[in-house]
């Protein structure tokens, strides 16, 4: 019973580190497709075309990041409930 319990909390640390690991991923595409974007400005004296579309790519990476991140979670919860003889689960 006991181990059951520390069990499902280590599972739900697990889950909320990935979650918060995906959100920095995410959060830092959008400010490295800036600099990026920033960078080849300043080399190429395209203001403020790179910066745009460093922003519009950065952006799509946070979006696809997070859709990842949802479905990971979504499945490790599925996951948790069949383990755990929940709706959908093993034990009938």
């Amino acid at each position: 019973m006991v181990a059951d319990r520390r069990r499902e909390e280590m599972s739900d640390g697990r889950r909320f580190g990935v979650a918060y690991q995906g959100a920095f991923e995410a959060v830092f595409a959008i400010v490295i497709g800036a600099g990026l974007g920033f960078a080849v400005d300043r080399r190429f004296g395209t203001d403020p075309w790179g910066v745009v579309i460093g922003l519009v790519l950065g952006f799509g990476g946070f979006v696809l990041r997070l859709v990842r991140l949802g479905r990971a979670v979504q499945e490790a919860e599925l996951g948790r409930r069949d383990d755990s003889g929940g709706p959908g689960g093993g034990d009938t």
